[in-house]
């Protein structure tokens, strides 16, 4: 089993900045990937950006060149800096570790944690 905590989670005004991190334990296995995904209300979980233990990344569109992902393979943690933070970032911010084998893969994920964006 893994374990995901999530933490960074805040209220912050338009165009301000914010650090998502994520610490993982259990069984992490050697190749795996990490990743953020996002639920606004209303609205399906989508993807946000994730990030391969040998450093490839993804980004959604509406986060690209905002929103950057990194990780602390030494820790199991990952961090998602969001700067320029707009009203349509709001959402609550799950964090995802993929342990990836040759026939499947198997998701884990974290409780959530609520980031609003509002003046």
């Amino acid at each position: 089993q893994v374990q995901l905590v999530e933490s960074g989670g805040d209220l912050v005004q338009p165009g301000r900045s914010l650090r998502l991190s994520c610490a993982a334990s259990g069984s992490i296995f050697s190749i795996n990937a990490m990743g953020w995904y996002r639920q606004a209300p209303g609205k399906p979980r989508e993807l946000v950006t994730d990030m391969s233990n040998g450093g490839s990344t993804y980004y959604a569109n509406s986060v690209k060149g905002r929103f950057t992902i990194s990780r602390d393979n030494g820790k199991n943690t990952v961090y998602l800096q969001m700067n320029s933070l707009k009203p349509e970032d709001t959402a609550v911010y799950y964090c995802r570790l993929r342990n990836i084998m040759p026939t499947r893969s198997d998701d884990y994920w974290g409780q959530g944690t609520q980031v609003t964006v509002s003046s």
